[in-house]
């Protein structure tokens, strides 16, 4: 009988795991991704980000290291070898002079599809804390280019810390004002903390910028504060969604005696706004 009532339990355990639950007192949900058709990731909201990219980062980007399964968005990393199409010998581009692809993962947005200004945004998700490994839920503002536009860290982890962060940009072209918080990894006081999902959260409004995980502040901005050197401000523009699991590169550390393959998983992806009252 204890058996049999456990066996329900779960059953009604993973049948609601990714139920929709009702939104905040005074917020509606917009937009939501649940994942739960398998297969392809829905290419009407999402693009892929394809190659080499960005941060000298090792890994290749294609859509076949992401799909949904079982409910759950699948961002796949792997340790692979291949030639390099874009090689060019001789070259100093630092996405050329690499011979071979020996990382591959991937890296979705809603770039031109959705994006939104100011509200709640929630992404349940399972990362892997392992060197090397950089999984990230982030935001773009859709005008102007990085980091005029804009950039919102809900979540990275790499090197032993979880990370909020919030990008402005300065008198120097490429170069980014951050405002930063870490948090390490083993402050979690769990050593499985990384085989369990948590729920990243950014509440965002006319002020604030505020971050969260499982309830936890992480990390506090004023939007007065976060402003362009012209006086423009990026959070005050609507901002598109991206999703990856990025390998080494400037920040990642060292995958070298990493596991391969390993999954970054996202349960959902959930953005409230305040409900507006005459």
């Amino acid at each position: 009988m204890i058996l049999m009532k456990l066996a329900i339990a779960m059953t009604l355990f993973v049948a609601n795991s990714n139920k929709v639950t009702p939104p905040p007192k005074g917020y509606k949900l917009v937009w939501a991704d649940e994942f739960n058709k398998n297969g392809m990731v829905d290419t009407s909201i999402w693009q892929f980000e394809k190659g080499f990219v960005r941060n000298n980062e090792l890994q290749w980007y294609q859509t076949q290291n992401a799909w949904c399964e079982n409910g759950k968005l699948i961002i796949e990393a792997r340790r692979e070898t291949r030639p390099n199409p874009v090689y060019k010998e001789g070259s100093n581009n630092w996405k050329e002079k690499r011979k071979d692809i020996t990382y591959t993962s991937a890296s979705i947005n809603t770039r031109g599809k959705k994006a939104f200004q100011y509200g709640r945004f929630e992404i349940r998700a399972k990362i892997i804390a392992q060197p090397g490994l950089w999984p990230a839920i982030w935001t773009l503002g859709t005008h102007k280019e990085w980091p005029w536009n804009g950039e919102i860290d809900i979540m990275e982890y790499y090197k032993g810390d979880i990370l909020a962060n919030v990008a402005t940009g300065t008198a120097e072209r490429y170069k980014a004002k951050w405002f930063t918080t870490k948090k390490p990894y083993t402050s979690f006081n769990d050593p499985d903390w990384d085989k369990s999902f948590h729920t990243w959260r950014m509440d965002w409004d006319e002020h604030f910028i505020r971050l969260y995980v499982d309830d936890l502040l992480l990390n506090e901005i004023r939007l007065s504060d976060a402003v362009n050197p012209d006086g423009s401000n990026p959070f005050q523009q609507p901002h598109y969604l991206l999703l990856n699991l990025a390998i080494g590169g400037d920040n990642g550390g060292d995958p070298s005696n990493t596991p391969f393959p390993s999954r970054y998983e996202v349960d959902y992806v959930r953005v409230y706004q305040k409900i507006q009252t005459l």
